[in-house]
C-alpha cells in the first residue's frame, strides 16, 4: 500500500514538474497571449453554439447536395446566422454547380453462384454516375486492384463489370494518406474500364472499416470514352465477391437510375469582421456547406461549417477587435465540382485580394491534432519557420503543426503568398462515416467539436496579432 502511494505521490510530482516545465517554455513576449489563448478556449468550451448549429444543420435541413433545396436551405440559414452576429458584412457569392440525382432505386445482386445463390450485395450509386437504364446490367465481374493492371487486361473486360478491390492501405497510419492511395479507383475506374468496353464497374468502398456500410464519392467521364454506371459496394461485400471469384466465375447484375440534371444557381456565404490596422490583409476560415445525398453531412462537412462560425461567434462574444479582417467562407460543391471555391479564388484574385492566411476545416469533427501548412515556395520556408515558434502557446491544447495540403477550397490561393492551414482532427475514425450513411449528428462528438472551434479561433488570433514574418 505504502509503495503504491508512493508511485502516485511520484507521478502527481511528475505531472507538476511537467506542467511548470511547459509552462516556462512560453517566451515571455507571448505570455499575454497565452492568456488570451485560454479565454478563447474557455469562451468556446462553454458558450460555443457550433453543435447547437450542426444539430439543425442535420436534423433541420439534412443531406445538402448541390444544386438541391436543401443545398439552398442551408445557404439561407448560414447567411441568416452571419446575420445575427453583428458582422461588418455578409454577403452570397452566385456560382453555377452541377446537380445529380440518385434516383429511387439501386440494386447490386450476385445471381450464378453455387456459393450463395443469388445474393444482394450493399451497394451505392457513386456520384455522377449514369443509370443503367430500368432493365439493369447483368455480367461477369472480372476483379483488378489497380487501373494499369485495366490497361493491362486491355480488351478482356469488354462486355464485364470490372471490380476495383484495392483496399486503403492498413499501414498508414494516417487514414487521409490511405485514401489519397486507393481513391484513384472509385474517381477513374469507371472511365478506364468504359475505356476497354466494359459495361459497369463495381468500387470497394473507401474504409479501413470493414463493414456492411457502402460508400459513395465522386467519380467522372473523360471525352471520347462510353460512360458506364459505377457504384460502389460495401467492404465485406468486396470481401466475399473476392473470395468468391478465386473458387467460380460470378455474375452480377446492377441497377440504377442516377442522373445529371441541368445546373443550377448556388452561393457561397461570406461574412466578415473588418480589420482595424491592416484590413486589406484577409484571414479566411471556412468549411464546405454541401454534402452527399446519403446521412447528414455531419463530420463532412457541417463540422467544418460549423468550426469556422464558431471562430466568429468566439471573437466577437470577447469583444475582440481584429488587425486584420476575419473573413468567413461557406463554400459550395466542394463534393462534386469544386465550383464555389473556384468561384471565389477568380473573384478574389480579380478583386486584387491578399489573403494573409487561410484556415480549412474539411476533416470532421473528431478532436484536433493540430493544423496542415502549405505555401507558396517563395514564402513557406521562412512562414513555417515564425509560426513554429508558436508552439508552447498551442502544445498545451495538443495541436501542433506539420507540413502538408490544406484544403481542396482554399488551396487556389497559394499563389497570392499567404500561408494555408487545413484543421488536423485524429483521422482514425473518419473514414467509418465519410460518404456514408452513417454521416449523422449522433456520430460527432460535441465536445471533440468544439475543441476543433477553439483550435481554430487560437490560431486565428496568433495570426492576426502577428502575421508570418518579421
Amino acid at each position: 500500500m505504502i509503495s503504491r502511494l508512493l508511485s502516485i505521490a511520484y507521478l502527481l510530482m511528475s505531472f507538476t514538474l511537467l506542467q511548470a516545465q511547459q509552462s516556462a517554455e512560453i517566451p515571455a513576449k507571448y505570455e499575454e497571449d497565452a492568456r488570451v489563448i485560454r479565454r478563447i478556449y474557455d469562451e468556446v468550451m462553454q458558450h460555443s453554439s457550433s453543435y447547437d448549429w450542426l444539430h439543425y444543420l442535420t436534423k433541420r435541413i439534412g443531406a445538402r447536395l448541390s444544386g438541391t433545396p436543401a443545398a439552398a436551405a442551408a445557404v439561407e440559414y448560414t447567411r441568416q446566422m452571419m446575420d445575427t452576429m453583428g458582422l461588418d458584412a455578409v454577403r452570397l457569392e452566385s456560382c453555377m454547380v452541377p446537380h445529380w440525382q440518385r434516383g429511387d432505386y439501386e440494386e447490386v445482386r450476385i445471381v450464378n453462384s453455387n456459393k450463395v445463390g443469388s445474393m444482394e450485395l450493399k451497394a451505392v450509386a457513386l456520384g455522377g454516375s449514369i443509370g443503367t437504364g430500368p432493365m439493369g446490367i447483368t455480367a461477369d465481374v472480372i476483379e483488378v486492384h489497380s487501373l494499369s493492371e485495366v490497361d493491362t487486361l486491355g480488351d478482356a473486360v469488354a462486355g464485364k463489370i470490372v471490380f476495383f478491390n484495392r483496399p486503403m492501405d492498413p499501414t498508414r497510419i494516417n487514414t487521409f494518406n490511405a485514401y489519397g492511395g486507393a481513391v484513384d479507383q472509385r474517381a477513374l475506374g469507371a472511365a478506364r474500364a468504359g475505356k476497354y468496353g466494359a459495361v459497369g464497374v463495381l468500387v470497394r468502398s473507401m474504409t479501413t472499416s470493414m463493414d456492411d456500410v457502402p460508400h459513395t464519392g465522386s467519380m467522372t467521364y473523360v471525352p471520347d470514352v462510353n460512360p458506364i454506371p459505377a457504384m460502389g459496394i460495401s467492404t465485406k461485400d468486396a470481401a466475399l465477391l473476392s473470395r468468391l471469384l478465386q473458387e467460380e466465375e460470378v455474375r452480377v447484375f446492377m441497377r440504377n437510375n442516377s442522373s445529371m440534371a441541368s445546373e443550377k444557381e448556388s452561393f457561397n456565404v461570406i461574412g466578415e469582421i473588418r480589420g482595424s490596422t491592416y484590413p486589406d490583409e484577409i484571414i479566411l476560415v471556412g468549411g464546405h456547406l454541401d454534402s452527399w445525398d446519403l446521412g447528414e453531412g455531419a463530420h463532412d462537412d457541417g463540422a467544418g461549417c460549423v468550426h469556422a462560425l464558431g471562430v466568429i461567434e468566439a471573437l466577437k462574444r470577447m469583444n475582440y477587435q481584429p488587425k486584420r479582417t476575419i473573413r468567413c467562407v461557406m463554400f459550395m460543391n466542394e463534393e462534386n465540382g469544386l465550383r464555389g471555391g473556384r468561384t471565389y479564388w477568380k473573384n478574389s484574385f480579380e478583386a486584387n485580394e491578399y489573403h494573409l492566411a487561410a484556415i480549412e476545416s474539411d476533416r470532421g469533427g473528431f478532436s484536433p491534432r493540430g493544423f496542415s501548412v502549405e505555401g507558396h515556395v517563395d514564402i513557406f520556408a521562412e512562414g513555417y519557420k515564425f509560426i513554429s515558434s508558436w508552439l508552447p502557446l498551442l502544445e498545451p491544447y495538443g495541436i501542433t503543426f506539420e507540413i502538408g495540403g490544406s484544403g481542396a477550397d482554399i488551396g487556389g490561393l497559394k499563389d497570392q503568398k499567404g500561408l494555408l492551414f487545413g484543421l488536423v482532427p485524429d483521422s482514425q475514425r473518419y473514414f467509418d462515416f465519410h460518404h456514408t450513411g452513417a454521416d449523422v449528428l449522433e456520430n460527432v462528438n460535441k465536445r471533440e467539436l468544439e475543441l476543433g472551434t477553439a483550435s481554430m479561433a487560437a490560431l486565428v488570433y496568433l495570426l492576426d496579432q502577428y502575421g508570418f514574418k518579421d
